[in-house]
């Protein structure tokens, strides 16, 4: 029976996957060397003494520092616990200072004599979520210029919307279309647009850098940016440091009667999102303030505000 204990943890110590097993109260009363060792190369306040530790209990204290996933955690060993679920399953990131990591959380109850114990393992599947990711980065990538496209536009503009009416912030968005784009692919050919859609998606990139930001290829020579939690103000000030960066760059055209450089037409708007409305209401805005300085003239920005003014 000796070696056949010596055997068992052998194989439990052997395994990739962290394992700790507690009693019906949370206590902790195994850990195989992988689970140890993570604690000790990760700085766990708990070290390698885990067998006494309450597992609930660090949970519910990650809980009360604002850990969302401790408190799903601790939930879930409960739920298993109290029978209400046979298998609870969380998957939850860890990273670390050098590297993105995702576990798999899974608790699973058994028996001995009578008495309830429970299997909970946590795997590594970084590998699986980094490819996940990335193909989630691809699908809302434009595939040309290499910056967030209108699928990725919509779903970022849907989440900050929400955020911004919650916490009643304004937010700014700019619809940009590049002047005389036909021209350009008239005059010098489709590849040389394709190369003015990327130099401008570049730019952009630089206007788009806090969370809240986003810059994005909206379809064709169009582009927008959304900042939220900005005023309309500090927004009039990015938009038209834009169009002197654009211009800065004196990339031709397409005209053939003067030497003239690419310019871009920008429609602007600002709203506090309110609970009747959409985020439809501003891309509406945004895009009639865009027609506008076409019409105007283009190369200027046209912006909206409460009392409907114009200006550029």
């Amino acid at each position: 029976m000796e070696k056949s204990y010596e055997f068992l943890n052998r194989v439990l110590d052997s395994l990739t996957e962290h394992i700790v097993v507690v009693d019906k109260t949370g206590k902790i009363q195994f850990v195989n060397k992988s689970w140890s060792d993570f604690g000790i190369n990760n700085a766990c306040i708990v070290g390698d003494g885990w067998v006494g530790v309450n597992y609930i209990e660090e949970c519910d204290k990650a809980a009360a520092m604002g850990d969302e996933f401790g408190t799903r955690a601790g939930n879930g060993i409960k739920s298993v616990i109290n029978m209400q679920e046979n298998i609870f399953y969380l998957e939850y990131p860890c990273h670390s200072p050098d590297e993105k990591r995702w576990f798999m959380m899974r608790v699973t109850p058994f028996q001995v004599a009578a008495e309830s114990y429970y299997v909970i393992s946590h795997q590594n599947i970084s590998e699986r979520k980094l490819a996940e990711n990335e193909v989630k980065r691809l699908a809302t990538m434009d595939g040309l210029t290499g910056i967030p496209n209108r699928r990725a536009f919509d779903e970022f503009l849907d989440k900050e919307w929400k955020r911004c009416r919650r916490l009643k912030k304004p937010i700014c968005l700019a619809i940009l279309d590049i002047d005389n784009f036909k021209l350009i692919n008239d005059n010098h050919g489709h590849q040389f647009g394709d190369e003015c859609l990327i130099k401008v998606g570049e730019l952009l990139e630089g206007f788009a850098k806090r969370p809240g930001d986003i810059c994005a290829r909206y379809g064709g020579e169009e582009f927008a940016l959304v900042w939220s939690d900005t005023k309309l103000e500090q927004a009039k000030k990015l938009t038209n440091k834009l169009l002197c960066t654009i211009a800065d760059h004196k990339i031709p055209n397409g005209k053939s009667d003067a030497v003239t450089y690419l310019t871009v037409s920008i429609g602007l708007a600002e709203q506090v999102p309110a609970m009747v409305s959409k985020e439809r209401d501003i891309i509406g805005i945004a895009d009639h303030m865009l027609y506008r300085a076409k019409e105007r003239g283009k190369n200027r920005v046209e912006y909206w505000d409460n009392a409907l003014l114009g200006g550029g």
